[in-house]
């Protein structure tokens, strides 16, 4: 029987915290099972309670799934789960009156939208025979809209001749589209909308009478990342707002479209384009004049307090937003491997800064806000910490944790975590955090280093601890190893041009900034130059694969992890379920860039191997396929007789999802890492 777990809750009124607990326990891969994590909040209408998903790992399933719970804003009481079936609750909306929660669950075998009361037991709202894949809720009209997948057939040429070969898989011609429908209290599901697109995500005003939708073609990501559009549904008709500010007039055409938001009176949307290679823009729709308008959010106009920053960097890839008026949006800034939350007013056309006194040593990954009374609610990791739920407190005006999942950590020897810099060969600053152990100081002796190396590449290494087994943090600091973890020329939070440095750079700047790290470690006495490491996942391990090819490199990698890392970038753009990630990066088709395609790949490097290297691959990876990972393991194996390991993980996507898996994973880096670097 599944044990309810016991959360600690900290109260900002008490006043009075026992003193922390002395560190005693030494951090192992096995301690990643009991990690949890809060990953998604949402304040009720009135303010006084915050719902929250937690996640939490299930050693019997293998899995990892989350509940529903809530919390008193005023932290009087302790948090209460809602449910504990591990039926992954996400997405959670509070209802009108306050008195449940909405989310999307797999209670039932596949997904429905589920109405969790607080007094009472699950109701499912939903009944679609092949699940649901996204829903919203409009509070206003109190009616939940949600989509399913149709399959439609596109009439042409051969039409007879595919019928009668039915069970063939055909390139083309059958399409994943979505339907989108609406439920009122007590009536049947109506429709609302099925015109042979797929909806990837959407939004409804708050009186449900506009639906924002990002639609494409179909469900697959090479119509997602470049043909992509927001429509807005109103009242039976759809209306493609202009679309040349974040396709035909964007730095790229190939922006992701996510984080859909309406402000309160449902007259202006706002969405984030996140572009490879490129800062992440904000898109911000205005109704006017009879018609919808488009425009990017100035990310150069600042208001405030003088700072040293000159620019905001939105956070791509997940970054919540939400209206907190009709003309202010709130999203997440990121820079130098913080991340925090900032304020777009769009009578001034420009970001409101906190005063410079406001901490920021806080790396937030969610945002909500409450209106009446004004209040807002974070998930926030530290560097002290793993990361926590912090409410606004009345008498400060400045957030307090009121939840901490994991209080059994008190006691663990957490490794310290710095923001460091260097500079490039060329100039250029560069930095990254760096995880030293428990307790070392720099009088002590220079330390075995891991290179632990972030994928995107546009995005970046995070200045707080984080339990991470794709990307080597926590688990090696713990062990005794220092880790860099570099933010490297294409990362962000360190200006436009930082970013897009990179774009026909690959396998040059990048690798030239890693290796400034690592020598200039090895000059402050912190790294130990025979004892030099190299690891990632995804990008990070191509970057991997990268250094470990290179002829006669300044520094000497003893030992090599790649994680899903490209091999041969012709392979990548023919192979990879994005291929505009190349495209962009080598500024066109391998026909039309041959040179850069042959620059940019280790393959042509193999030869020059002489570091054993371990692999890691997920057996079902669209994203970097394991022929990748296997084509440098026949190199390493059969050709060049370095030692190495190859470890394909069966039925796992881009990222391991299975505990067993991930667990292995630490295992084997630290096993391969201890021995090839003579660690003892």
């Amino acid at each position: 029987m599944r044990r309810v777990l016991a959360l600690c809750l900290f109260v900002a009124a008490a006043g009075h915290l026992s003193a922390a607990p002395e560190r005693t326990h030494d951090i192992t891969p096995a301690d990643y099972a009991g990690v949890n994590t809060i990953t998604e909040i949402a304040l009720s209408p009135d303010g006084k309670q915050v719902a929250y998903t937690l996640a939490t790992w299930d050693k019997k399933g293998d899995r990892r799934s989350t509940e529903l719970w809530v919390v008193d804003t005023d932290g009087k009481r302790k948090p209460k789960q809602l449910t504990t079936d591990r039926a992954n609750d996400r997405h959670p909306k509070w209802s009108a009156d306050g008195k449940a929660v909405y989310a999307l669950a797999n209670r039932k075998g596949k997904a429905q939208v589920w109405k969790v009361l607080l007094d009472g037991a699950p109701e499912a709202v939903t009944s679609a025979k092949g699940g649901v894949i996204g829903y919203d809720y409009a509070p206003k009209a109190d009616a939940v809209f949600y989509t399913v997948d149709d399959t439609v057939t596109d009439k042409g040429d051969f039409l007879e001749l595919r019928e009668k070969f039915a069970k063939i898989e055909y390139g083309h011609n059958k399409r994943t589209v979505s339907k989108l429908l609406r439920i009122d209290p007590k009536e049947e599901p109506r429709e609302v909308l099925a015109n042979g697109r797929y909806i990837r995500e959407f939004a409804v005003t708050a009186d449900g009478k506009r639906v924002a939708m990002v639609s494409a073609l179909d469900d697959t990501v090479i119509r997602s990342e470049g043909e992509s559009r927001v429509d807005v549904w109103d009242d039976g008709k759809v209306t493609t707002p202009p679309t040349d500010v974040y396709r035909a007039k964007a730095a790229s055409p190939y922006a992701w479209l996510e984080g859909l938001a309406w402000n309160p009176e449902g007259t202006r949307f706002a969405f984030c384009a996140i572009h490879d290679a490129y800062p992440a823009e904000i898109i911000i729709g205005e109704w006017g004049g009879g018609k919808w308008t488009t425009g990017r959010m100035n990310r150069t106009k600042l208001v405030g307090p003088e700072r040293s920053e000159g620019w905001v960097h939105v956070h791509g890839y997940g970054s919540p937003l939400q209206w907190t008026g009709n003309d202010a949006l709130s999203y997440l800034h990121e820079r130098a491997g913080q991340v925090n939350l900032r304020t777009y007013v769009l009578k001034d056309g420009a970001t409101h800064v906190p005063p410079p006194d406001y901490q920021e040593a806080t790396v937030e990954y969610a945002v909500h806000f409450a209106a009446t009374p004004p209040l807002r609610a974070v998930i926030a990791g530290s560097q002290n910490g793993l990361p926590v739920l912090k409410v606004q407190a009345k008498a400060t005006g400045e957030p307090e944790t009121l939840v901490d999942p994991n209080p059994h950590t008190a006691n663990w020897k957490f490794p310290s975590v710095k923001h460091v810099t260097w500079k490039a060969p060329d100039g250029t600053e560069v930095g990254g955090p760096l995880e030293l152990p428990y307790g070392w100081k720099k009088s002590d002796k220079p330390l075995p280093l891991v290179v632990a190396i972030h994928g995107g590449p546009t995005t970046s290494s995070p200045n707080d601890l984080r339990f991470d087994p794709h990307n080597g943090r926590l688990y090696f600091a713990a062990a005794g190893y220092a880790v860099l973890c570099p933010n490297y020329r294409g990362s962000t939070g360190y200006g436009d041009k930082f970013v897009t440095d990179l774009i026909g750079n690959e396998n040059d700047v990048d690798v030239k900034d890693i290796l400034a790290g690592i020598q200039h470690l090895i000059k402050e006495g912190v790294a130990d130059p025979e004892r030099v490491a190299v690891m990632g996942w995804s990008n990070g391990g191509y970057l991997t694969n990268c250094l470990i090819t290179l002829k006669d490199p300044p520094v000497k990698i003893k030992a090599a992890s790649s994680g899903a890392g490209i091999l041969d970038t012709v392979a990548e753009w023919g192979f990879n379920d994005e291929p505009a990630y190349p495209v962009v990066f080598k500024k066109g088709t391998p026909w039309e860039q041959p040179e850069i395609y042959k620059k940019t790949s280790p393959t042509y490097g193999l030869g020059n191997v002489t570091t054993p290297t371990l692999i890691h691959v997920g057996g079902n990876d669209d994203r970097c396929p394991p022929g990748h990972s296997r084509m440098l393991y026949r190199a390493l194996k059969e050709y060049k007789n370095v030692p190495t390991q190859l470890c394909v993980y069966p039925n796992q996507p881009h990222g391991l999802g299975a505990l067993s898996f991930r667990t292995a994973k630490m295992e084997w880096d630290l096993a391969w890492f201890d021995k090839y670097l003579n660690k003892e």
